[in-house]
C-alpha cells in the first residue's frame, strides 16, 4: 500500500480537532450522560497499537461504547473531549481480550504508526488517538502511588489518579525532547540509532534534562552524541508523539565545527550530508539507499525545510 505524505509544517498527531471541555472533567453527572450518549464514540488503545472495526470503507477506529465493550475493552474511560458536541473517550483492552478478537475477521488490532503512515487514519483523528494512548498507557504504568505504594485510583475522567491512603494526587506527564537539525553551510548533520531501518538517517534528539533550557538541551544533546559545538539555537514546531508521551521540540542549529566524535553508546553513526543528499533520501532515490524519517515525523519537516529554505 501506498505511503500517505504529510503536507510540509503539519506532522502525524498536530492537527487537534477537539475541544477537551476541561470542566466537563469534574462533572460527574455530566460524564455520565455522556458515556450513554448515543453520539459518543471512543477509541480503544492496545500498547502501540489500536482496535478498529473493518468496513468496506476501510479500517474505523472510532468505536461506540456499547461495541468497544463487546469486542472487551476496559470500563474505565477516559474523557477526551469533543468534537462537534459529541464526546470522544479513550479506552484500554488486555491482552486476554485481544487475543479472543484475532480469529474475527470484522475487527483487528492494528499497530498505529503503520496506520498513521498509509494514511488508514485521518490526520484529525490521529491528534486525539494521541491524546488516548498515553492517557491509557499512563494509567497502566501508574497504578500504585509513588508515596506510599498504595493502589490509586481514576479520578477526574481519566485526567488524575489519587491514592486513598495518602490523599496524594497524581497527574500525567509529557517528557519534553529536543530533536534538531544541525547545519553548517550547505551540509546538515544527521546520525543513525541502531533500531533504525536499514539505510535510514534522522535528526539527533534527546530529552530535556531538570532544570534545563530548550536551548542548553539542544546544545548539550548534539555535543554529548557527535561533538559538535553548536550556536543559533532556534524553535520551529513542536509534535506530541505518544510512545509513551513525548513533546518533540523541533529546532534548528548552526555547527561551530564539523569534527564528527561519535558517542557509540548513543549513536550507530552520525555525518554531514550535503543538501542534494537530503534531497534524495526525504524521495526515496538516494543511489546508496539512504533514506529519511517518513513524512509523519517532525525529523522529515526539520529536513524539508531546510531543504526549501536554506535561511530557515
Amino acid at each position: 500500500m501506498a505511503s500517505f505524505t504529510f503536507p510540509l509544517g503539519q506532522p502525524a498527531f498536530v492537527a487537534n480537532a477537539l475541544d477537551r471541555a476541561a470542566h466537563v472533567r469534574t462533572n460527574d453527572e455530566k460524564l455520565m450522560a455522556l458515556e450513554q450518549h448515543p453520539a459518543s464514540r471512543a477509541y480503544v488503545v492496545h500498547r502501540d497499537s489500536l482496535l478498529v472495526k473493518q468496513t468496506p470503507e476501510g479500517p474505523q477506529p472510532l468505536l461506540a461504547i456499547n461495541e468497544a465493550l463487546k469486542f472487551g475493552a476496559n470500563p474505565g474511560m477516559i474523557f477526551l473531549g469533543l468534537q462537534e458536541g459529541a464526546a470522544r473517550f479513550g479506552m484500554g483492552i488486555g491482552a486476554p481480550a485481544v487475543e479472543r478478537l484475532l480469529t474475527r475477521e470484522d475487527v483487528a488490532v492494528s499497530e498505529l504508526r503503520g496506520m498513521a503512515m498509509r494514511g488508514s487514519v485521518s490526520p484529525e483523528q490521529l491528534s486525539a488517538i494521541a491524546v488516548a494512548k498515553s492517557l491509557v498507557n499512563w494509567h497502566q504504568r501508574h497504578g500504585f502511588c509513588a508515596n506510599c505504594g498504595s493502589r490509586t485510583a481514576m479520578k477526574e475522567a481519566g485526567w488524575k489518579r489519587e491514592c486513598p491512603g495518602c490523599k496524594a494526587e497524581h497527574f500525567p506527564r509529557t517528557d519534553p525532547v529536543v530533536i534538531m537539525l544541525v547545519t553548517s553551510g550547505d551540509k546538515c548533520l544527521l546520525g543513525r540509532q541502531q533500531q533504525f531501518l536499514k539505510g535510514m538517517w534522522s535528526c539527533l534528539a534527546g530529552f530535556v534534562e531538570a532544570a534545563e533550557t530548550i536551548e542548553d538541551a539542544v546544545r548539550r544533546e548534539i555535543f554529548e552524541e557527535s561533538g559538535i559545538h553548536c550556536s543559533d539555537v532556534a524553535y520551529y514546531m513542536a509534535q506530541p508523539w505518544p510512545y509513551p508521551s513525548s513533546l518533540m521540540i523541533g529546532c534548528t542549529a548552526r555547527a561551530l565545527n564539523e569534527n564528527i566524535a561519535v558517542d557509540r553508546a548513543e549513536l550507530e553513526d552520525a555525518r554531514w550530508f550535503s543538501r542534494q543528499d537530503v534531497a534524495l533520501m526525504l524521495s526515496r532515490e538516494h543511489p546508496d539507499g539512504f533514506t529519511g524519517p517518513h513524512s509523519l515525523a517532525i525529523a522529515h519537516h526539520l529536513m524539508a525545510r531546510w531543504l526549501q529554505d536554506p535561511l530557515s
